[in-house]
């Protein structure tokens, strides 16, 4: 078949930004998988797995699923990163799908103003933000000196309160700078929804919450499964939010990555637990998305 000239601009158009995007995946990650199957170099860095004329590998992976298997700190690492990562998209979806469902139903000149509202924090950098909840939440703060103070005077504590640095600050930063992403999406699908499905179900004497639960939810199905994913994928190898809200006994991933790359300075074994924690992600989420395939073919 031959292309006619807009068939070749809107190909091309199309073509550049994937190919574009397919590199970017693959060139690091091959990257990553050359050096995770290298050695140590003396004073640090990596050799390169092809020199004096032949190939030299070594599996760096085997001490890493030693470690998953017995329990050490890899496994804790691991387990961390997806249980925070779980719970991030957990409250990012309580919290934005009422946001996203009347934000849709709003009016509609009023839409574009409430967009506007969960787009503006991409305006300041996400470093800044995460920093300024640190403030807000520091022993000497406002906020939790206030709190802490009103707390006391009821009896309900003795002690001054600690937020900054426990699982609850960290939660709090992660789900406020992930939030939008699980909005938007929401937003995306539940606009385009068609608001005569609402009505019939009305019409037919359904409550609005059967409505809500019956209707509105399993027609959203497509973008609470792309929230979901938007969330819980950056926040499995996240670094920087753990780092500076944590604690030193919340180890995740992300720290542990930072450690062997700039501190032991082990880019293979570093590489190898990037690998294997891409690997611990992807491949869950590809037989659910092969079982959800096979589920659709019987409908």
């Amino acid at each position: 078949m031959k292309l006619t000239q807009s068939s070749r601009g809107k190909w091309l158009v199309i073509g550049l930004p994937y190919f574009w995007l397919l590199v970017m995946l693959l060139l690091p990650f091959l990257f990553l998988g050359q050096v995770s199957v290298s050695e140590m170099e003396n004073g640090g860095g990596f050799l390169k797995i092809y020199r004096h004329d032949g190939w030299f590998f070594k599996d760096n992976f085997i001490p890493i699923w030693n470690d998953i298997i017995n329990g050490g700190t890899y496994r804790t690492a691991y387990l961390s990163s997806l249980y925070y990562a779980a719970l991030t998209a957990f409250w990012c979806l309580i919290i934005g799908y009422p946001f996203a469902y009347f934000m849709a139903r709003a009016r509609k000149e009023l839409q574009p103003t409430l967009l506007l509202f969960v787009m503006l924090p991409f305006w300041i950098s996400m470093l800044i933000r995460v920093y300024a909840i640190k403030v807000l939440f520091n022993d000497s703060g406002f906020l939790v000196t206030s709190i802490s103070g009103l707390l006391q005077r009821f009896g309900l504590i003795d002690d001054p309160l600690h937020v900054l640095g426990t699982p609850f600050s960290m939660m709090f930063g992660m789900v406020y700078v992930y939030i939008p992403f699980m909005i938007l999406p929401l937003y995306s699908t539940l606009s385009k929804m068609d608001p005569r499905y609402w009505e019939a179900s009305a019409d037919l004497g359904a409550t609005p919450i059967k409505t809500f639960f019956l209707i509105t939810v399993p027609l959203s199905k497509a973008g609470i499964i792309a929230g979901l994913m938007l969330v819980f994928i950056p926040c499995v190898g996240e670094y920087v939010i753990p780092q500076l809200l944590g604690g030193a006994d919340i180890l995740m991933i992300g720290r542990v990555l930072a450690d062997e790359y700039f501190q032991n300075a082990n880019w293979p074994l570093a590489s190898a637990l990037a690998i294997t924690i891409i690997l611990l992600v992807i491949i869950p989420m590809m037989i659910l998305n092969k079982y959800e395939e096979k589920a659709g073919e019987f409908k």
